[in-house]
């Protein structure tokens, strides 16, 4: 099975030639990727274009000693002292001053490893336990609950895109689970262990937060993409994004390398990157308001989550998992009447996944110390008997109360097919009689 080696960053700072040689190269042997200096005045040369995780500083160097210098390195990155056995009541002293640990020279190969590999683990312990401790906060996600064919398609896409690092994209519209389809590709993924980061890419996103910042020299903030290491970054809503931001993460998708805003060096990325979108791509990058070679790169693979009303047969089924996993009267094993189960399957769930789950939750509070819950518990909006409002067996009829625009009359009329063909714009444009483009226009105005 593959694994995902972390790309971690150190800076050797040793005035010794010969030792600075040879721990650099014990460092790089380990698969880290280290740069080395002799001197204050040459480590913050190397920091203008070179960001560590780790700097191993040497207590004693010709232009300072290492208890100064260690404030002003720690602005950059944790720093872990390099002293002589002598010194190591002043190397005490300097952890208790901010250093992470100490090493003794000379260094032996074993120790080094250890040592190295002991602090970025606890680094990795200390930010899952944060992720971990932020996921709890979070609602619970869906499982790929369901026994229709379509479910049953999009959980054998779901193992078969799991075994790749190449980029999905997620595709249906909004509440019908496609965070859940993207949790569950990271869970069965090679990444399982790592990191899964959603990125809602909506206006109050920006550069800063998901490629992180380096303005000058000691302002560093690690963005989205460091943080999920060799994790999965699930961008929902897609779209959204900026010109400027799809062009960037375009490039991180096709070079595994990104620049944090301010930086003058690439970083590595090694995260894999799973995105969705409620629209249709395809038609946004025909009309040039979504880049063409990201659509392309995404479209490779691509997983279609339908909404609820085409597949009423998962509706029990999610149903059921909704109540099972209740966090209200837990100690009460609750049911669903008759005609509750009735109620829940001839909705159309114009909400999908979303509206059922709260609607579930809804009947288990209000049912309270019941162990049925009634259609009243549940208490769904009234629907019309599958036909869109203003519509008939024989047609369409609009009705205004008042005298209505001809662009009311219009976008009216495009809400009712948008309503009756479930959003889908290929049969809006047949029912319209002009091409798929200019539907496009038109909803775009309607949108507006």
């Amino acid at each position: 099975m593959e694994t995902h080696k972390p790309h971690h960053r150190i800076l050797l700072i040793e005035d010794d030639k010969t030792l600075n040689r040879l721990m650099l190269d014990q460092v790089q042997r380990l698969g880290y990727d280290a740069r080395s200096a002799a001197s204050r005045e040459e480590t913050l040369e190397v920091l203008r274009g070179f960001s560590p995780d780790l700097a191993i500083l040497d207590i004693r160097l010709p232009d300072t000693d290492g208890m100064t210098f260690l404030p002003e390195l720690r602005e950059y990155c944790a720093v872990m002292i390099l002293t002589a056995y002598g010194s190591i009541d002043q190397a005490v002293n300097a952890v208790k001053a901010g250093a992470t640990e100490f090493l003794v020279k000379p260094v032996s190969p074993q120790n080094l490893e250890l040592t190295l590999a002991r602090f970025f683990e606890t680094v990795a312990l200390k930010r899952d336990l944060a992720f971990w401790q932020a996921q709890a906060q979070s609602a619970t996600q869906v499982d790929l609950v369901g026994e229709s064919a379509q479910m049953a398609e999009v959980r054998r896409l779901v193992s078969i895109f799991a075994a790749a690092d190449t980029p999905v994209v997620i595709c249906g519209e909004s509440g019908v689970g496609k965070g859940a389809v993207a949790a569950s590709l990271h869970a069965q993924s090679t990444r399982a262990n790592g990191r899964f980061i959603t990125v809602d890419c909506d206006d109050t996103l920006n550069e800063a937060d998901l490629f992180g910042q380096d303005s000058g020299n000691k302002e560093r903030s690690e963005g989205l993409i460091a943080a999920a290491d060799n994790g999965t970054i699930f961008l929902n809503d897609i779209d959204k994004l900026s010109p400027a931001m799809q062009s960037k993460l375009l490039r991180v998708m096709e070079t595994g390398s990104y620049r944090p805003l301010g930086a003058t060096a690439a970083m590595p990325s090694t995260a894999r990157f799973v995105a969705a979108t409620g629209v249709d791509l395809e038609e946004m990058a025909l009309m040039s308001h979504f880049k063409s070679e990201l659509f392309y790169l995404l479209s490779s693979l691509k997983i279609q989550v339908l909404p609820l009303r085409a597949r009423k047969s998962d509706v029990m089924p999610l149903a059921e998992h909704f109540l099972q996993g209740r966090n209200f009267h837990r100690g009460i094993d609750k049911s669903f009447a008759p005609e509750t189960v009735d109620a829940l399957t001839e909705y159309d769930w114009p909400g999908n996944v979303r509206e059922l789950r709260n609607a579930i939750e809804r009947g288990v509070i209000m049912s309270a110390g019941a162990d049925i819950v009634l259609p009243e518990h549940i208490a769904l909006p009234r629907q019309s008997s599958g036909l869109p409002s203003n519509a008939t067996e024989n047609g369409v009829s609009l009705r205004f109360d008042h005298q209505p625009t001809l662009d009311e009359i219009r976008d009216t009329y495009l809400r009712l097919l948008l309503d009756k063909f479930a959003g889908n714009r290929k049969q809006v444009a047949e029912a319209l009689g002009v091409s798929e483009r200019n539907t496009y226009r038109m909803l775009k105005k309607l949108d507006g």
